[in-house]
């Protein structure tokens, strides 16, 4: 059977906080995001072969074995970053109904990366976009703590699931959703639906470090299934979720 890919709704990098606001999602093309970041995309292209040397997923309750990832965690806060001890991955069932409630220990993102200059002017733009985006302009610079995972769905065991949970949301105030690499692979639909209303979009992500950003209280997000089109394939994301205050569980929530 053919797959359709949808073309991705792109906006520009200008008043993508009002976007945000307005409609709850962006979508922004690899040019776009090095404006938006002020970084060349050679400097992001950079960061690709750490995607090379991923740890597998060992939590999956599928037992699927098509995930590999690292997370660590970071804070930021008027314009500096930093990354805070390692710390679990945990969820309420309430937003992941397959993995919630666990503490899930992945192994953290290499230290070189998170030396590198692009690395912490990504967290900061995340962290400037919230804090622009849902607080007013005299507010003081907000607590931001973002989680960073590096994710590797591949096509070994001939189907690999991107959101093996379904359609979901994060329990945080932004998601940010970065195609690294997308690898002999047909599928990967990106969807996204109102929480509390009927409107949706689907398109595919295909052009790497576009880049798709989500109001989490308003937005629902999942990504279909990946199929191999040759031997063996694979789809490489970045995902930032940024959370106001606290991480989530931090704050008993």
């Amino acid at each position: 059977m053919a797959v359709t890919d949808f073309s991705p709704p792109y906006a520009p990098a200008t008043a993508l906080a009002r976007r945000l606001r307005e409609r709850g999602y962006a979508v922004l093309a690899p040019c776009d995001v090095a404006r938006w970041l002020h970084l060349p995309l050679a400097d992001l292209a950079a960061l690709q072969p750490d995607w090379d040397d991923l740890p597998p997923d060992a939590y999956l309750k599928d037992a699927g074995r098509y995930r590999r990832r690292r997370h660590s965690c970071f804070v930021v806060q008027g314009g500096l970053s930093m990354q805070v001890p390692h710390r679990a991955h945990w969820q309420p069932v309430e937003y992941n109904a397959l993995h919630g409630g666990m503490l899930r220990w992945f192994a953290p993102m290499l230290d070189a990366t998170v030396a590198l200059v692009q690395w912490h002017r990504l967290l900061q733009a995340l962290a400037a976009l919230a804090q622009k985006a849902w607080l007013p302009p005299e507010a003081a610079p907000a607590r931001w703590c973002v989680e960073a995972h590096q994710f590797r769905i591949d096509t070994a065991g001939g189907l690999g699931r991107p959101t093996p949970e379904g359609a979901h949301r994060d329990g945080v105030d932004l998601v940010a959703v970065f195609l690294v690499a997308r690898e002999r692979i047909k599928g990967g639909e990106t969807r996204i639906f109102e929480a509390q209303g009927p409107a949706g979009q689907r398109f595919t992500l295909s052009e790497p470090w576009s880049v798709l950003l989500l109001d989490d209280a308003r937005m629902i997000h999942e990504t279909t299934p990946i199929q191999p089109t040759g031997d063996f394939g694979w789809r490489d994301t970045l995902v930032l979720t940024c959370r106001r205050g606290h991480f989530l569980g931090e704050d008993g929530q």
